[in-house]
């Protein structure tokens, strides 16, 4: 019927879980987006509490983006190293 290999069908699936991982970047980006859109709210409410509103919103950020960067290593690993193929 057709003509797929094993190979094949691991690098295709690998290529769909790495776009699939590559979605997690949408949350951190909302999140970020908003985060800094509040602190700027914040800072314009209260601008004597600058210093602490922007550490906080920034330890905030940092923290949002780590799903970010998880998604972008799975992604990375299943194009490049592929830990899969050495399962055949």
């Amino acid at each position: 019927m057709s003509n797929i290999t094993n190979e094949g069908l691991i690098l295709a699936c690998s290529a769909i879980g790495a776009g699939l991982a590559m979605i997690a970047g949408i949350g951190p980006g909302i999140g970020q987006g908003i985060a800094a859109g509040q602190g700027a709210a914040a800072v314009g409410r209260n601008p004597g509490a600058k210093g602490d509103i922007m550490s906080t919103m920034l330890l905030g950020q940092a923290v949002a983006e780590t799903t970010g960067l998880y998604g972008f290593a799975v992604a990375i690993i299943l194009l490049f190293a592929n830990p899969l193929l050495g399962k055949l």
